[in-house]
């Protein structure tokens, strides 16, 4: 998919962001994520605001004072958005309108992506469909060359990777993510913090991400676990026996991979039998809903940490 060139006058574009939206552009760019874009001081940007705290030695308020927002900004304006012109390539990638959003009903289609160009454009920019009218306005047409406004998420160069079979490079350029990730040597997930934080060698917090972890019903497997290995841009084998809410009459079922499938664009398979840390095709619920215990993050969110972690990288749980 191609770039996102600037549109004429986006430089004026970020002349009325908010402070809130600035700072959430910011934490993005750093590797601490606060979920969706959205300009709203809700949990996930207060917890991505005290792990950036942390991993400055900054005093882990979560809110953003003087001294944050000198390291976030180094002390120059922060534009949060930018207008661009939406490429004909990224316009024009196959949607699926009529996709279901049960699992089970999902089976009879052969690719589950993106509902609207609407949906694509909110993910490729780290946001959401609301946030990106509220940008904008109800009237604003998307279609190939359209100008629109967004927030600030950079383009990813398209990557070169070796048996890339399953178009992993173009799924890292459609969110936004740079196949260049700091490399993870250990990671944590707080089932009470609700956040998965990526520690490097010399145990420095490097980057972190706000996650839904398991349910009353399926709860998160406390303790220590390894990753075994990823699959990007998988498929999905639809089990009805290792889901406590699936009707009697549901059945296995393969699923075609997508953005919008049950485990979005990702799966990264831990050492626990049917656990593992994936994306989602609902990024604006992640810390707000359950998951059939597993640890789930925003598709960008998710996308990134496959760039850092690898086969036997130690993953920790707790409560």
């Amino acid at each position: 998919m191609a770039d996102f060139a600037d549109a004429p006058g986006g430089n004026q574009a970020g002349m009325a962001d908010s402070l809130v939206l600035q700072a959430q552009v910011a934490l993005d760019h750093a590797g601490f994520s606060p979920g969706v874009i959205d300009g709203r001081e809700g949990q996930s940007y207060k917890l991505a605001l005290a792990g950036f705290q942390d991993a400055r030695g900054l005093p882990k308020t979560g809110n953003l004072d003087p001294a944050t927002q000198q390291a976030l900004f180094g002390g120059k304006p922060m534009i949060a958005t930018r207008r661009v012109m939406i490429p004909v390539s990224f316009a024009r990638q196959p949607l699926v309108p009529n996709l279901p959003h049960s699992t089970s009903a999902q089976a009879g289609f052969d690719h589950l992506g993106y509902r609207s160009l609407t949906e694509a454009l909110a993910e490729r920019f780290h946001t959401t469909p609301d946030a990106l009218v509220a940008l904008n306005g109800p009237g604003t047409r998307l279609a190939a060359g359209a100008t629109v406004r967004v927030p600030a998420i950079p383009n990813a160069p398209l990557a070169t990777i070796e048996g890339d079979e399953r178009g992993w490079a173009q799924t890292l350029q459609s969110l936004g993510v740079a196949a260049d990730q700091p490399k993870a040597d250990h990671i944590e997930v707080s089932k009470s913090a609700g956040v998965l934080k990526v520690y490097d060698k010399q145990d420095k917090l490097i980057a972190q991400f706000p996650v839904t972890t398991g349910s009353s019903h399926d709860p998160l497997p406390l303790g220590s676990w390894t990753i075994r290995g990823e699959s990007r841009n998988p498929d999905y084998q639809y089990d009805p026996d290792l889901f406590w809410d699936a009707k009697k009459t549901d059945k296995e079922k393969r699923l075609a991979p997508g953005p919008n499938g049950p485990v979005g664009v990702v799966w990264i398979d831990l050492s626990k039998d049917h656990y593992g840390i994936h994306g989602t095709p609902e990024p604006s619920k992640i810390g707000r809903s359950e998951s059939h215990g597993c640890v789930r993050l925003t598709n960008w969110d998710a996308a990134r940490l496959a760039q850092m972690v690898h086969a036997g990288t130690k993953v920790l749980f707790k409560a």
